[in-house]
């Protein structure tokens, strides 16, 4: 099985990678934009190939295109870290995605925001296999939910109520999972999302983020994850 880890960040790929520590310098191949860092395992049955495609879904979906267009891959996962809604994902906690949500995506009227969908353009969501959310979710101790894919990251207590109102059952928010689901799909690869909490959704007080330990709670699923993965056989991973 071959599975590609898709991060906005450099932190965030290293977080990954860490997970296998057998893989002191992880071999590294060159798509257009971005860099693959091949951490394995080996002698398993699961590849795993890591790369930092930039913050943003627009970003996100350009580099898991070239990515996915590199090699054949029976996996996607959009990982790194995130924002909880406190009533659902406290600070430390780990979000496998449920539903990977374009929560902005669609246009502002008199009446409130209307979804691409409801504009009859596209789609705003990505529902990925539930068996696998809830092997993910019972490995690594992940809360299953949705995550929202936003271009500006909530900055207010009112726009975060906005955001539940919109998507009760939202968990977390991110940047980049939505891109990485469109290319996914697009490829007819299957998808994942996981995020460590690394900040409460809403005001920004820099002072309570907990960056650190967020990254340090993504190399600890992920390491949980890979036996996981190891145990899909190929009908599996396709199975919803």
């Amino acid at each position: 099985m071959r599975v590609l880890v898709v991060t906005a960040v450099p932190a965030e790929r290293d977080a990954v990678t860490r997970a296998f520590q057998d893989v002191s310098e992880p071999s590294v191949s060159e798509v257009p934009g971005a860099r693959i860092h091949h951490a394995g395992r080996p002698g398993g049955s699961v590849a795993v190939d890591v790369l930092a495609g930039g913050a943003g879904p627009a970003a996100a979906a350009a580099a898991t295109a070239f990515g996915l267009a590199s090699a054949p891959y029976d996996l996607v996962v959009s990982a790194g870290i995130g924002g909880g809604f406190a009533s659902a994902a406290p600070v430390g906690s780990l979000v496998v995605a449920s539903g990977i949500v374009a929560a902005d995506l669609g246009a502002e009227t008199p009446e409130g925001f209307v979804p691409v969908t409801a504009l009859g353009f596209g789609r705003d969501r990505f529902t990925p296999p539930p068996a696998r959310v809830r092997d993910v979710a019972a490995a690594t101790g992940a809360l299953p939910g949705e995550i929202l894919t936003v271009s500006t990251v909530t900055g207010s207590a009112e726009r975060a109520a906005a955001l539940l109102a919109t998507h009760p059952r939202a968990a977390a928010e991110a940047m980049e999972g939505f891109g990485v689901a469109e290319a996914a799909e697009r490829s007819g690869v299957a998808v994942l999302e996981l995020r460590a909490v690394s900040n409460a959704v809403g005001p920004r007080d820099r002072d309570t983020w907990r960056i650190g330990d967020a990254l340090a709670a993504l190399t600890g699923a992920f390491g949980k994850l890979v036996p996981v993965l190891e145990g899909w056989t190929h009908h599996d991973r396709h199975d919803a």
